[in-house]
């Protein structure tokens, strides 16, 4: 039975986290800008540079969804504080992706250029923070982890299916980034804006979610009191 609701909880976890770190790093959408500011790189040096950006952004999504949520809590953050701020966040961001979603490729495209170094500086700094996993990747990650259930078998497969994602997502980025020219030859700028859009959307559906969980955190032992 225990071992039922953590592969459950894991299962919807996974699915969450999935849909809402894809819609905020948008890969595809990403890869069309990464080749154009990569145009002057060899081959070899993109795959390079994908490869070490996947590493890069799988580590900075699992640091925020593991350690954001109780470093906040540490320095007096309630959870459903950070629940309700989270959502607001992402749903903040989801609207803007929504309504201007070519100022959004506008800001990556200039966090991307930046003086040129060598692979290891410029695959950190810029091409992954702040233009791959950036503070609005990092905010929705903090977002998810507060979503997180109390200890159990809840959490536990929470914490699995969460950490799956991030490196799902880590793991496009590198294929996307790595087949960039592909990607650009068969989506081209105008598809991407639509599967951005759509992703928008989910993500401001997803913001909502956690927003709500945080205000039935707060309210539910009020409402429980007067009940009393």
């Amino acid at each position: 039975m225990t071992d039922a609701i953590s592969l459950e909880a894991g299962v919807a976890s996974f699915l969450l986290a999935l849909s809402t770190l894809f819609s905020i790093v948008n890969p595809v959408g990403a890869a069309l800008i990464f080749a154009q500011v990569t145009a002057q790189n060899s081959h070899a040096e993109r795959l390079e540079l994908a490869r070490r950006i996947g590493f890069y952004a799988a580590l900075i999504m699992l640091a925020a969804l593991w350690a954001g949520a109780p470093i906040l809590n540490f320095f007096g953050v309630s959870l459903a504080a950070l629940r309700i701020a989270g959502g607001l966040v992402v749903g903040a961001s989801a609207w803007t992706l929504l309504r201007a979603p070519e100022a959004r490729e506008a800001r990556k495209h200039a966090e991307a250029q930046e003086p040129a170094g060598n692979l290891a500086e410029i695959a950190f700094f810029p091409l992954t923070l702040p233009f791959t996993t950036g503070p609005g990747t990092i905010a929705v990650a903090i977002a998810l982890g507060s979503n997180r259930p109390p200890a159990g078998p809840e959490s536990v497969g929470f914490f699995v299916g969460v950490s799956l994602a991030a490196l799902v997502i880590a793991a496009m980025v590198r294929i996307a980034y790595g087949s960039a020219d592909r990607v650009v030859s068969l989506i081209g700028p105008g598809r991407a804006r639509v599967l951005g859009r759509l992703s928008a959307f989910l993500l401001l559906c997803v913001g909502t979610q956690i927003f709500l969980n945080g205000v039935v955190d707060v309210l539910g032992p009020l409402l429980a009191g007067r009940k009393s």
